[in-house]
């Protein structure tokens, strides 16, 4: 831990810029303010991932989209192959010890 120089404020912890989600699910009516929260998810990095999903509460018709960010994505992708890649590549791995699973 590094001491701040005298008379130096150190930032709170509520002033620290929040973090994205690697994943959001953005729900509610129909209605323009959903396409401005869709909009603005789209701006700040955001791309649409799947299909909308649309349902009928009785009164009003309620919306869902999930939205990730590409480089959480990629990130998780490049895991799950490094281990796979490990998996494939151990030698010591006895083949009847996955007997059975597919």
């Amino acid at each position: 831990m590094t001491d701040a120089p005298a008379g130096a404020t150190l930032p709170a912890p509520q002033d620290k810029p929040e973090e994205k989600l690697a994943y959001r699910l953005i729900t509610g009516p129909d209605n323009r303010a959903f396409c401005e929260r869709i909009s603005d998810a789209l701006a700040e990095g955001y791309v649409l991932h799947g299909n909308p999903a649309a349902a009928f509460n009785g009164r009003d018709v309620i919306v869902a989209q999930a939205v990730v960010l590409p480089l959480a994505v990629a990130t998780a992708d490049a895991a799950v192959a490094t281990a796979v890649d490990r998996l494939d590549s151990d030698e010591n791995l006895d083949a009847e010890a996955f007997e059975g699973h597919a």
